[in-house]
């Protein structure tokens, strides 16, 4: 599918923004195994997060869906069935991660797979803790989806997170459930606390201090009614495009800015964006409020260290935003995108080459410099929703209509973002 963009003048009205991914899954998830009913509002609409409720399915999860809302009838921590084929993660690493650490504990052997993008993803960062804590696991190649998971009694570890990820690490706490005792996860990097937020609105037993979550096993989880807050990684699109538009005024509602994820806000504060944070409260753990968004000028920065684990989806669209920025964007420590759907250090560049703009690359980031314009180009989003996205952004403020060919990755994510962005411009 293609998509025609044309520049913008100006962006200007309200947003409504899809529920957050990664909330969503991890609702989902903890709703299966939790008993009784629970009920999701606002729950994500992309491809994703409908990947883990067709897997909850197959495991003999009943639920159903009306609009945002979905109602999932729990089945408790050991009440999943076997499932009759192998579970479809589709391009869904977060379901195929996460939902890893619950198979674990089965009594049963499942295989679970995805989309061609996602089989080329390593998966030895949940296989090894898994496997420690007794999970029997085999993978394509000893690292590659699918995976086969015979599951059984697990026992509780303690584990060092070699690479700060949220996903590896829910996965663990996940799999903590089913242990006797306590099982602990430490990261020298703060990740999204997500995992632990929901797991205490469920009923688990979790304790947080600095860089050390633990976790009692066999708790008893309760179903919940819950708000998904809106996906401030989807937000992040909008904050751009406002950015490099003239004249523009945005208002974002019902954000999710929980802190471990509103390094975004900072990071663009920090750098010059017109950003004011309005009626802000917390709802299930989480803190939800309202964005507005001016055009503004824009020094540039530096992303590196915890700040690029922090912002690691964002940094696509933060490329843009440092094409045109004075002082352009130097990305550090980000070995973490040549595995996401695509490499997307390679596919952020080979979509500035087609727009005239520059960047230097290295393997664990790059530079862009600022001041730069885009020109109109055929563009690619190489099967990775957030490459759609961000260069869509681009486009608005390009030198005429760009295409975005294989536009339809946007719905991975966010499928209400072209027919919204639309809806934004004048």
């Amino acid at each position: 599918m293609q998509e025609c963009i044309s520049p913008a003048r100006r962006l200007s009205g309200e947003v409504l923004l899809p529920g957050d991914k990664s909330v969503s899954h991890r609702y989902a998830m903890l709703s299966a195994i939790s008993e009784g009913p629970s009920r999701l509002n606002n729950y994500s609409t992309g491809a994703d997060c409908q990947s883990t409720l067709a897997c909850l399915r197959s495991l003999g999860v009943e639920w159903k869906r009306d609009g945002k809302t979905v109602e999932v009838e729990g089945r408790g921590l050991l009440g999943l069935k076997p499932p009759a084929e192998a579970l479809d993660a589709g391009n869904s690493g977060s379901t195929i991660r996460m939902l890893s650490g619950i198979l674990a504990a089965q009594p049963f052997t499942t295989r679970i797979a995805g989309d061609e993008s996602l089989s080329r993803r390593p998966m030895e960062r949940i296989m090894t803790p898994l496997r420690e804590m007794g999970a029997d696991i085999s993978a394509e190649g000893g690292r590659f989806p699918p995976l086969d998971i015979r599951g059984g009694v697990l026992r509780a570890i303690d584990y060092t997170l070699p690479v700060a990820s949220a996903q590896v690490k829910s996965c663990i706490l996940f799999a903590g459930l089913y242990a006797d005792g306590t099982t602990t996860v430490r990261e020298s990097i703060r990740t999204r606390d997500h995992s632990e937020l929901a797991l205490r609105e469920f009923g688990a037993d979790v304790a947080m201090r600095k860089g050390v979550i633990s976790i009692e096993g066999k708790p008893a989880l309760k179903g919940r009614e819950l708000l998904v807050p809106g996906d401030l990684s989807s937000a992040a699109f909008y904050l751009v495009a406002a950015m490099i538009v003239p004249d523009s005024n945005l208002i974002l509602q019902a954000v999710g800015l929980n802190p471990t994820r509103a390094a975004l806000v900072d990071f663009l504060a920090g750098i010059g964006a017109g950003i004011r944070v309005l009626n802000m409260e917390q709802l299930g753990g989480e803190l939800i409020g309202n964005l507005k968004v001016q055009s503004a000028p824009i020094q540039g920065g530096v992303i590196e260290k915890e700040m690029t684990a922090a912002l690691i989806d964002e940094i696509p669209v933060l490329a843009v935003l440092g094409a045109m920025s004075e002082n352009g964007l130097t990305v550090r420590d980000a070995s973490e995108l040549r595995v996401k759907e695509t490499d997307r250090i390679a596919t952020v560049d080979e979509n500035f080459r087609r727009m005239g703009v520059s960047m230097e690359m290295a393997h664990y980031g790059f530079h862009i410099p600022g001041k730069q314009r885009f020109r109109a180009a055929q563009l690619d989003s190489f099967g990775d929703h957030r490459i759609a996205m961000a260069f869509s952004v681009a486009a608005l403020a390009a030198d005429g209509e760009c295409v975005m060919d294989h536009a339809e990755a946007a719905s991975v994510s966010y499928p209400e973002f072209y027919e919204t962005l639309r809806s934004l411009a004048q």
